[in-house]
């Protein structure tokens, strides 16, 4: 449905994307991270025809999206990190005027403004003039637009940024139902919501492609210790000097102390050995008092941190 062929986009000196390649099927929602001016942004750029790459090819269902931009453009829908609204239009003429720009006309034009507020839910706000509506509102009308004309791909770039909780949890809601039907790449900095909603994940570092695998696969192959969270009382010295002396501990970290007379540890195991109840029976044993003692499990958000620590660590050493 999408491919990116060693695309590279040079601005003057600085290679902002760095010979990328990676595809998307029809019908997946894939992930699309990285930190602060990692080339997302212009990646999206590139595939939504808003810029040429310098180098490469970007195409969507096999049209070259800068010899024929203007087919693939009426094949997506774009929803920039700052939604692209006139904000002193009321929804409906907003989204009337975007079905004009998309050429839509006639009975065809009102059923896709119908449509899109249908999906995105705000035809009970249709009247109302966007800059009066909620951020959560205003970013519904935003996703609206990009749906105008049913198209088949969408590309969000952070859809959530700035909304509340229950906002979040709304627009997440209207994605994964969205999906049903079309091919999404999204782009957030919400991790825990990359890992809900996306079948694959593409992270880019300094311009460069550095994993590229489904959310589980990539925290099951990270998973280089078996991790647990405890908590105890006693001094804190002596509690982490004996579970250092433990066979097998592979390390123990002191986390922040939430109570007084509290004392929190992350301690690793080498993976494979279930280290809970041995480790139970021997500060108990001790002496300590064990408060709580839970497995603490990888999230995308330690690969992420994981991977581009890793990369910038290649960077110093080179």
């Amino acid at each position: 449905m999408i491919e990116v062929e060693n695309v590279t986009k040079v601005y003057g000196d600085f290679k902002a994307v760095d010979s990328i390649s990676f595809g998307v099927e029809k019908g997946e929602i894939l992930g699309f991270l990285g930190p602060n001016g990692a080339g997302k942004s212009t990646t999206m750029r590139i595939i939504t025809c808003y810029m040429p790459p310098t180098e490469g090819r970007a195409s969507v269902e096999g049209i070259d999206c800068v010899e024929n931009s203007i087919e693939v453009r009426r094949r997506i829908g774009y929803l920039p990190e700052s939604a692209p609204l006139y904000k002193e239009m009321k929804v409906a003429e907003f989204l009337d005027f975007t079905a004009s720009v998309k050429s839509l006309r006639g009975d065809e034009k009102r059923r896709a403004v119908a449509s899109a507020m249908e999906m995105t839910e705000i035809a009970d706000v249709q009247g109302k003039i966007i800059d009066k509506l909620s951020k959560g509102y205003r970013q519904r009308v935003g996703l609206a637009q990009a749906l105008i004309g049913e198209p088949e791909v969408l590309i969000l770039d952070e859809p959530t940024a700035g909304l509340d909780p229950k906002q979040i949890v709304d627009i997440r809601k209207v994605i994964k139902e969205l999906s049903k039907e079309r091919t999404i790449i999204l782009s957030s900095h919400i991790l825990p919501e990359v890992s809900i909603l996306c079948d694959r994940v593409v992270i880019i570092d300094k311009g460069k492609i550095v994993a590229v695998d489904k959310p589980e696969n990539l925290i099951k192959n990270r998973q280089k210790f078996m991790r647990v969270e405890l908590s105890t009382k006693g001094d804190a010295g002596e509690v982490s000097r004996f579970i250092t002396s433990l066979e097998g501990i592979s390390s123990v970290k002191g986390l922040e102390q939430e109570m007084q007379g509290e004392h929190r540890f992350l301690v690793e195991a080498v993976i494979g050995k279930d280290i809970r109840g041995e480790l139970s029976a021997a500060i108990i044993g001790k002496g300590f008092d064990l408060l709580e003692l839970k497995p603490k499990v990888l999230s995308l958000e330690d690969v992420f941190m994981d991977i581009v620590t890793e990369e910038e660590k290649g960077e110093g050493d080179e």
